[in-house]
């Protein structure tokens, strides 16, 4: 007995490694086409030059693309690629995918996505043209999210084709009618049209109406029928008339891509600010995180006093993360611009913006982070906090941040003293809001891997009500085109992988290059990275697809924010 059990083992988790090599092999697969893709400068995502590219995400079944593999739409997944995708992209036959060429200045209106900061712009009826300013990991992001799309777009012109003259099913003929209708649906129309579009897609009317209203926007309340018909009638066309649909890539990203372009642009940028401020030779602490909590954890026990004295200050940060609170924020805002908070607004197309922190300024006594007094003889530290960056761009910046202020012939070294790291990653124990202090950044789909020095560690967070887990960080090429076989992989091997992200792995390398190779900052910088998780995608439910954290959010967030902060002024 006890021999065919060892044996089904065996056999499960000879079935769990193919899965986990094959899905790994399909990564591999889709990264190495979508930078021939690149070279080659357009492609065709349902045509033959985009077969590789629809294999390899069907072989793969990303969690967050569900059931892409199945004949039934994917509703979650298509909520998630929208929201990322510029509004009307799916009405476009040409997506172009371009560098900052100007269109700026231009009468064209800027389309930014809700969910990732863009810049895109309508060019007429049938084009779309995409602003690539963060680097590949952007690119792959963007072709990842239209490769999703176009597969879902051609599963619903399977279900409503029934001849090879392109003759369609009633329920097309009655979603086009609703869709191309001028007046405004009653309800009993809307739920007709619902009907419909169901049949076409799969689902029940039930889960259609479900998610009917997360789609929708202020101003297109029937959001989802719309891009259900466009993502169709397009599909419709490539199948019956060969009309197929092209992405291409301007000559000027071909080019300028790996360059550093907009990260040099925006270093310099700092560099002046901090030059002009006579802050430049102070003791410096680059802090990577969002830019709000470490304003709000030095200034709102100053500037909500009142507000502090009823309750507790985890629950003044969840007040001030809730955005209806726009006089509270901006009471804890105004007063630590009086207080010597420079912000510095992005316009190199990193999408990067700063706060620089002169701490000379700030009354450290009135925080309640326990801190000691001050010594007066020691240079008062300069914080600077700098926005998300977004994978590959994480290198970019910090390796042209780290690099020596030039003026003419004279370099001015820049006294960094620590780098600290925060984030949002997906964990693969526990849940959302858990925290994960990672020992070592793993890059997926290569032998490259950073162990560190973490100046950050478990039993620095743990005991505040939030778990807490220690070990490896894989950063992935793509968050969106995890599968749980892969993951599971990583998990149980002894790589003791705890989660995943998608900078870290870069950070490390800039910081490693400054500190180790180039020598232009200290060799013995203090780094601290800390995570909290954003989902499970282990967990069906729990997968970046299912919605944002929420208040569970605030607490690790700050817990993080505090202890860092501890840290650099103890």
């Amino acid at each position: 007995m006890s021999v065919n059990t060892d044996l089904n083992n065996s056999m499960i988790k000879q079935h769990e490694r193919t899965r986990a090599q094959e899905s790994s092999n399909a990564i591999e697969r889709m990264y190495i086409t979508m930078r021939h893709l690149f070279n080659r400068g357009f492609y065709k995502p349902m045509g033959v030059s985009g077969e590789t590219l629809r294999e390899a995400l069907l072989v793969l079944r990303p969690e967050i693309y569900g059931s892409i593999a199945e004949e039934k739409a994917e509703l979650e997944g298509l909520l998630y690629v929208i929201d990322r995708l510029p509004h009307g992209i799916e009405e476009c036959r040409f997506i172009n995918l371009t560098s900052d060429e100007g269109y700026k200045d231009s009468h064209f209106e800027a389309i930014i996505p809700p969910k990732r900061r863009r810049n895109c712009y309508r060019i007429d009826d049938e084009q779309m043209n995409i602003e690539i300013t963060r680097g590949r990991s952007e690119i792959y992001d963007i072709l990842t999210h239209l490769t999703f799309l176009f597969v879902e777009s051609h599963k619903i012109s399977k279900r409503v084709i029934i001849d090879e003259n392109g003759a369609t099913t009633r329920d097309w003929q009655k979603l086009e009618k609703a869709v191309l209708s001028k007046k405004k649906l009653t309800q009993k129309e809307r739920e007709i049209a619902i009907t419909h579009t169901a049949n076409i897609l799969g689902r029940t009317f039930k889960e259609l109406s479900n998610v009917y209203g997360a789609f929708a926007l202020q101003n297109k309340p029937e959001r989802l029928l719309h891009i259900v018909y466009w993502l169709g009638k397009l599909a419709i066309d490539e199948v019956v008339n060969n009309n197929k649909r092209t992405v291409t890539f301007s000559p000027v990203l071909r080019e300028r891509l790996g360059h550093h372009i907009h990260g040099e642009i925006w270093a310099n940028t700092i560099k002046d600010t901090l030059k002009k401020h006579k802050l430049l030779d102070r003791p410096i602490h680059i802090i990577s995180a969002n830019l709000h909590s470490v304003m709000n954890t030095l200034f709102a026990p100053v500037a909500l006093k009142a507000e502090c004295a009823k309750t507790e200050i985890f629950k003044i940060y969840e007040a001030l993360s809730n955005s209806n609170n726009k006089a509270l924020r901006n009471k804890v805002t105004q007063k630590a611009l009086q207080q010597g908070m420079i912000f510095i607004e992005d316009t190199s197309g990193t999408n990067i913006d700063v706060q620089i922190f002169d701490t000379s300024k700030i009354d450290l006594t009135k925080t309640d982070l326990n801190l000691p007094k001050p010594n007066k003889d020691a240079e008062a530290p300069v914080l600077f906090v700098m926005d998300y960056a977004f994978g590959e761009q994480a290198y970019e910046t910090i390796d042209e941040l780290l690099k020596p202020f030039r003026e003419g012939d004279t370099k001015t070294h820049l006294n960094v003293e620590s780098i600290s790291i925060m984030g949002k990653a997906g964990i693969l124990e526990g849940g959302k809001g858990d925290i994960m202090i990672p020992s070592a950044h793993i890059f997926e789909g290569t032998a490259d891997n950073y162990p560190f020095k973490n100046e950050l560690n478990k039993a620095d967070l743990e005991g505040e009500g939030v778990a807490v887990y220690e070990g490896s960080m894989i950063t992935v090429l793509g968050t969106s085109l995890q599968n749980k076989d892969i993951l599971k992989f990583f998990f149980n091997s002894t790589w003791n992988v705890i989660g995943l992200e998608m900078e870290g792995a870069h950070y490390q390398k800039a910081i490693q290059a400054a500190s180790k190779v180039r020598s232009s900052i200290n060799p013995n910088v203090k780094v601290r990275y800390a995570y909290y998780a954003s989902d499970n995608p282990l967990e069906t439910g729990s997968t970046l697809a299912s919605g944002g954290l929420g208040t569970s959010g605030v607490k690790p967030t700050y817990l993080i924010t505090r202890k860092i902060l501890q840290q650099i002024f103890n």
